[in-house]
């Protein structure tokens, strides 16, 4: 049998529980993925970073119950571009303009609200704006859903720092609760719909509302009893000077993290944000490190990082860094100016790193097929 070549070779084999991508993989590809939509204002690359994500998420997703959440995550970016369109129209926008819309009715404010109008022009220039600016806070939160869906919560978890243990345990049940709080909305409605009752309305959701928080309570107590029979919140004693180290170097770094960030956005302190950013970051994982010694706890067959998972955070990388680049190189063609109003430009060369975050379709394992549904049966004649 001839051996395969290197094109097989690179072709994704199907998921198993040896084989799956290291969940930290996925949220290092969405978080490239998001740096580069914070990076621009141009609303066709925002929408070509959503359709990436979104066609991973169709792709790679599983049948797990917090792999449909991606859909919620896109009305909530949608719902997040109406709301700052709709600020816009009646609080006012700092963009001025020339393009006159319409006029609503102003109501006066007292002088110490002098900078807050309600109501005035209404300009194409400032919607453009406010849709523009909204749309890119929607493609991060729609990135961020895209790694929601994607990473399994639990064997994440199993990777975190001895140190985030317990916060990550807190994030994993409220992410894997709030899909099965919406699945059993969903089918306690259904049953009320077969047994001819109302749906819909107040009352409806008042008769729901009492069993879904009885079967979350009953979930709650039940994960409540298996993590105290498995010896969850044990700690380790360790000596005094490493617990004041270990606060002083989170606290440290966290402290070099805001100045290193607020450096490398202000014009002021551009030379030590970077300085300050790396040595606030080193600290930071130095207290991780030594925090993680009261974790007292093993890792049975741990996650491995292999080498589909770095092509799939290196995708993401890739694309935050060329993108920065191009915002760099023409900052005119991703963040386009809002006066005078002109139609956006297409920069081929970011749409080009922004297409490097599909490479997770391709080599990232594919979900098992789902079982395929049972032919009808002909009725006899």
């Amino acid at each position: 049998m001839p051996a395969p070549g290197p094109l097989a070779r690179l072709a994704a084999p199907q998921a198993t529980r040896s084989n799956a991508l290291h969940a930290g993989a996925w949220w290092l590809w969405a978080l490239g993925l998001a740096a580069a939509a914070s990076r621009t204002t141009n609303p066709l690359l925002l929408a070509l970073l959503v359709t990436v994500a979104g066609y991973v998420v169709a792709a790679r997703r599983t049948d797990a119950p917090w792999a449909h959440a991606f859909r919620f995550f896109l009305l909530l970016g949608a719902f997040v571009v109406v709301l700052r369109v709709l600020f816009a129209v009646l609080l006012g926008s700092p963009i001025g303009g020339t393009r006159l819309l319409f006029t609503l009715p102003e109501m006066p404010l007292p002088g110490w609200l002098e900078s807050v109008r309600l109501g005035g022009r209404v300009t194409g220039e400032a919607v453009m704006f406010a849709a523009c600016d909204g749309l890119r806070l929607a493609t991060l939160l729609i990135c961020l859903g895209a790694a929601n869906a994607l990473a399994n919560p639990a064997r994440l978890l199993k990777s975190l720092p001895g140190a985030l243990y317990e916060a990550g345990v807190a994030v994993v049940v409220a992410m894997t609760f709030a899909p099965q709080l919406v699945a059993d909305l969903l089918r306690l409605r259904d049953a009320r719909r077969l047994r001819g009752r109302r749906d819909r309305g107040v009352r409806a959701l008042l008769g729901v509302a009492r069993p879904v928080l009885e079967g979350a309570l009953e979930r709650s107590v039940a994960l409540a009893a298996a993590m105290d029979a498995r010896g969850y919140g044990r700690t380790a004693e360790v000596p005094r000077a490493v617990r004041r180290t270990t606060t002083a170097l989170t606290l440290g770094g966290l402290l070099g993290v805001c100045a290193g960030s607020y450096g490398l956005l202000a014009a002021e302190g551009a030379g030590l944000g970077l300085p300050l950013l790396a040595a606030g970051l080193l600290a930071a994982l130095g207290g991780l490190l030594l925090g993680g010694r009261r974790s007292a706890r093993s890792r049975y067959r741990p996650d491995r990082f292999g080498a589909r998972a770095w092509l799939v955070a290196g995708a993401g990388a890739a694309v935050a860094v060329l993108v920065g680049l191009a915002s760099a190189a023409d900052p005119l063609a991703l963040n386009p100016p809002a006066v005078p109003l002109t139609a956006p430009a297409f920069p081929p060369g970011a749409a080009a790193a922004v297409l490097l975050g599909l490479l997770p379709a391709v080599v990232a394992p594919r979900p098992a097929a789902r079982p395929a549904a049972p032919a009808a049966k002909e009725a006899p004649a």
